[in-house]
């Protein structure tokens, strides 16, 4: 199958991510069946979706009216609405049982030509398609959040997965203006959140060991790193500032840098305290009342104008 063959998406899940991914692929004027478990998480994802689409109507990223955009997707709770589907992505809660669990009724209702994706941020894909009895045309479509507004998709292969089905995924995925990145094999937590967790670690060493605050932390990071690697990655900043260097500096800090190896014990004592960040209020910065919600406002806007240019360069 060419990425050119696939004429209709099926989206199951109805929560953030999914109703995200199903807005992208109508808006690509794919028809999308959005299939949720309960009537109430689509009427919810519906909502979302008209959000969206207003949001991206005084961005002036809309196209054409929403109304068209919405007349494309189709909710439903039955699994069998996606036997016309082509390509069929999943994006239920992170939990290996449940994954499992509705990947056997997906399987069950949808053609043997059909393609399929799993939008897990780290669970691994091998686990996932043990369970199908076609496990080759299956990958993972990692979507960062907000999937609406962030560009990039970690492509990623089980071990049965078909070189085939990750190249016919990219190029979908790259068709409807996302940024696909395949790997070439699954690693735990893929390459983004490897490389987040990372960060997190030597900031959270950082802070613990008195260096600098949380605050001056993120300014470091926001007005230095943050800038020049939405420009350059890091492995192309290195080039540019000469591998030399780096190397000579990597001989004496590597062994100086965090190195905790379980659960953070920082985060841990955050959780329990019930301190989740944005979701209950307080995290490492006070996340109540306007001050919050400008903060996320403020990001989702320079999201919006970055999108906006990736279209005027396309």
């Amino acid at each position: 199958m060419e990425w050119q063959e696939i004429k209709q998406v099926g989206v199951v899940g109805t929560g953030t991510m999914g109703h995200a991914i199903a807005l992208q692929f109508a808006l690509a004027g794919y028809p999308v069946t959005l299939v949720g478990h309960r009537a109430a998480s689509l009427e919810k994802a519906t909502a979302a979706i008209d959000h969206d689409l207003a949001t991206f109507k005084e961005a002036g990223l809309l196209k054409e009216a929403a109304a068209a955009v919405t007349a494309r997707i189709t909710p439903t709770t039955d699994y069998a609405a996606l036997a016309q589907a082509d390509f069929v992505i999943e994006s239920v809660v992170e939990d290996l049982k449940v994954k499992q669990a509705v990947w056997r009724e997906i399987e069950a209702a949808v053609s043997e030509d059909a393609l399929l994706g799993t939008n897990t941020s780290g669970l691994d894909p091998d686990a996932i398609q043990a369970v199908l009895k076609h496990p080759a045309r299956f990958a993972v479509a990692h979507f960062f959040n907000p999937a609406q507004l962030m560009p990039l998709v970690e492509v990623v292969p089980g071990k049965e997965t078909a070189p085939a089905t990750v190249t016919v995924i990219v190029d979908l995925l790259n068709h409807i203006g996302k940024h696909a990145a395949p790997l070439k094999k699954a690693a735990l937590g893929f390459v983004g959140n490897r490389i987040q967790l990372a960060v997190l670690r030597e900031c959270l060493h950082i802070v613990n060991e008195g260096i600098a605050d949380p605050a001056a932390v993120d300014d470091i990071v926001k007005y230095s790193l943050g800038r020049r690697w939405s420009l350059v990655g890091p492995l192309a900043s290195a080039d540019l500032g000469g591998l030399d260097i780096f190397a000579k500096i990597s001989s004496y800090l590597y062994a100086d840098l965090g190195a905790e190896t379980g659960a953070d014990p920082t985060l841990t004592a955050k959780v329990a305290k019930g301190e989740l960040g944005l979701k209950s209020g307080q995290g490492f910065f006070d996340w109540q009342g306007e001050q919050g919600k400008q903060v996320v406002a403020a990001r989702d806007q320079a999201l919006l104008e970055l999108l906006k240019k990736d279209q005027e360069e396309e």
